[in-house]
């Protein structure tokens, strides 16, 4: 065997072991088969070909899949896409619901042009709280194609990365806001779209 392929092999199996160690300790949030876990309106969340998908003809208001799981500090991942590129999406974390109203309440890793990579603050300040620069966005987003998205959770600090690239890294200087809530996926309120979701893991931070 020659001495290159030799190489090309252990290239090959150590960049398999770190990819394990990569997702060491994560645990998958949806089965691929069914809301299990989760709440919501199922005429607009539904699950196709081991996806999970927000699909509207187009709301008056937010709408939200959300777990019945509480989490406080984790690492999450989930590939997201919209289709065609259109809308607005997103996940929240560390939130709640708003009692009496379709509405959540809390951070939101958000999705959609203008908005990709951006930390939310959804009913409750109502405003971004940090974004990407552009050169970051453009070297990490796929406006119409599958992106890997990762949440770092732990304690006050926040940071979200994008097909590896970071996008934000914010700190929570204020001690009333929550550290702990449920992961909600939105579909946005307005005109028809589409928002698939798959590998969607998680990992607990004690």
């Amino acid at each position: 065997m020659r001495l290159a392929h030799v190489l090309a092999g252990v290239v090959t199996l150590c960049g398999a072991v770190f990819a394990a160690e990569a997702e060491d300790g994560f645990v998958p949030i949806f089965n691929g088969k069914d809301l299990t876990g989760w709440q919501g309106d199922a005429t607009l969340w539904i699950v196709e070909d081991g996806a999970l998908i927000g699909r509207s003809p187009g709301i008056k208001h937010n709408d939200f899949l959300a777990t019945t799981k509480e989490y406080g500090d984790f690492i999450l991942r989930f590939d997201i896409r919209l289709i065609g590129g259109k809308g607005n999406s997103g996940v929240q974390f560390r939130s709640k619901r708003v009692p009496n109203s379709h509405e959540v309440s809390g951070y939101q890793a958000d999705v959609g042009q203008g908005w990709w990579g951006t930390l939310y603050d959804e009913a409750r300040r109502n405003r971004p709280l940090a974004r990407p620069t552009p050169a970051d966005l453009k070297k990490a987003v796929k406006a119409k194609g599958w992106n890997a998205y990762e949440v770092r959770a732990v304690g006050d600090r926040i940071v979200m990365s994008i097909n590896g690239v970071k996008m934000v890294d914010y700190t929570e200087k204020d001690a009333q806001i929550a550290r702990s809530g449920i992961l909600a996926p939105q579909i946005h309120s307005g005109g028809p779209i589409e928002v698939q979701f798959k590998n969607l893991r998680i990992k607990e931070i004690e």
